[in-house]
């Protein structure tokens, strides 16, 4: 136990006493122990079947909590046998941290009291009766406050190991002079449990209630299958999308690593981006694509050599030529990242203008991309709001006005018009680089330089 911190060990102690205390009753014959073992055995499954492979495909980490076993156990159980049912799965639960019993100790624990404290609330309430009459809408009362017991006691059990690792007090209030304890983490953890642990409560709560017909338990196991491949399903998405992010921001840290001094501008054009999609009622899909497009837009820069992309002072022609090259090495580079999508095209014609005096191809008006046009409008506005090497930031007014002065021909009037309400809606409140001097990119006058919007990249 080196690698637990002496609160930590306290702590799970502690829980571990506490589980056993709740869960010692159950240990007579009188407990329902068929009940209990197969409940038992299904929720040790549950926790192993992430490890076997559906159609081919391993589940994503995390996919063992899954808890309508749980509390269905909690619905159709005494407290102290609704404990019991946690405990092989918890003790076989999956630990990639040393020391691995410890953490299975706790996990067992930790399950137990919150299906001991789900069981404890239903039961005054009538649950287990509701439950084997099937009295709906009834039974939903008490199933209902089982879901948020299970919440509550699972959430402060997690933010309490979580303090106990701080050196902290593990309990839900503020210490004297005012020094955060786990409150503020025990109530985030409980109000982002509440949604998911409440979809397991109403499967769990199908689950007793067949359990309890004439059609027995194997009618409620029939419950769990499309329940655990929804959830693999989702978990996949999301481990999909966790595998996206870290993909566009490897390629946004090798160019802010590259062109040290425009360090934080792709985040920024991809966060005004968002705003101006957003503005013109676009949906939540087109607008997470133009958040990439904008974030991947100079992403061709690491085909520039960086000298030219670090050079102090006015570029020559040909140096300017090897530059205007970056869209199109950018879409190269991001051609097979099928989720991109429209992304692809932003990235390749975020310089055309629309009077044609743009690059790579010169494109005029509507022959330019949608998306490209919101990029273009959303990357000269931070281009000129930010530090750069060669000149210092504009305000943001002045950037504005020097965007309404450019529209129509440069730049897209309705994506200019978009930007413009979204900053009169939100403000501009970018992440700030070192380089930067304000929270908005403006600075005293006397040290600014004049910015044209269609240089400003």
């Amino acid at each position: 136990m080196r690698s637990v911190p002496p609160c930590a060990r306290v702590f799970i102690a502690c829980v571990a006493v506490g589980a056993a205390a709740c869960a010692a009753p159950a240990l007579t014959p009188r407990t329902q122990w068929p009940a209990v073992a197969l409940l038992a055995l299904l929720y040790a499954w549950c926790e192993q079947a992430p490890r076997f492979r559906i159609a081919g495909r391993r589940a994503p980490e995390g996919m063992g909590t899954f808890f309508p076993v749980l509390l269905a156990g909690a619905f159709l159980l005494p407290p102290a046998a609704a404990a019991l049912v946690a405990v092989p799965g918890g003790l076989l639960a999956h630990a990639e941290q040393r020391p691995q019993w410890v953490r299975r100790v706790w996990r067992a624990a930790q399950l137990a009291l919150s299906a001991w404290a789900a069981a404890a609330v239903q039961a005054p309430l009538g649950g287990r009766g509701a439950v084997a009459a099937a009295d709906f809408p009834y039974v939903l009362v008490p199933a209902g406050a089982a879901v948020v017991a299970f919440c509550c006691v699972l959430s402060y059990l997690d933010s309490g190991i979580l303090a106990a690792t701080r050196g902290l007090p593990p309990v839900p209030f503020r210490r004297r002079g005012g020094a955060p304890v786990p409150a503020a983490a025990w109530r985030g953890l409980l109000l982002r449990s509440l949604a998911p642990v409440g979809v397991h409560g109403l499967a769990g709560l199908m689950m007793a209630v067949l359990w309890r017909s004439p059609y027995g338990p194997l009618a409620a196991l029939l419950v769990l299958l499309p329940m655990y491949v929804s959830c693999w399903a989702f978990a996949q998405y999301h481990h999909e999308q966790t595998a996206h992010r870290a993909t566009i921001r490897a390629l946004v840290q090798a160019v802010d690593i590259k062109d040290e001094y425009t360090r934080g501008h792709s985040e920024r054009v991809g966060q005004a981006s968002m705003m101006i999609a957003r503005e013109l009622g676009m949906d939540d899909e087109r607008v997470e694509v133009l958040r990439f497009a904008g974030i991947l837009h100079d992403v061709g820069k690491l085909g520039v050599p960086t000298r030219l992309l670090r050079k102090d002072g006015p570029l020559t022609p040909e140096e300017r030529r090897v530059i205007e090259l970056h869209p199109e090495y950018g879409h190269e580079m991001v051609r097979g990242i099928g989720f991109l999508g429209e992304a692809r095209t932003a990235i390749l014609h975020h310089h055309e203008r629309l009077d044609g005096s743009g690059y790579p191809y010169g494109l005029v008006g509507s022959q330019i991309p949608e998306c490209a046009r919101v990029v273009a409008v959303a990357d000269a506005f931070d281009a000129m709001t930010s530090t750069r090497s060669y000149r210092r930031a504009r305000p943001v007014a002045v950037a504005v006005e020097e965007l309404e002065r450019c529209a129509g021909a440069h730049f897209d009037p309705q994506m200019v018009r978009a930007l413009v309400r979204a900053l009169e809606r939100h403000g501009w409140h970018p992440a700030v680089t070192a380089d930067e001097s304000s929270r908005d990119g403006t600075v005293p006058a006397a040290r600014r330089a004049p910015v044209r919007a269609d240089n400003a990249s």
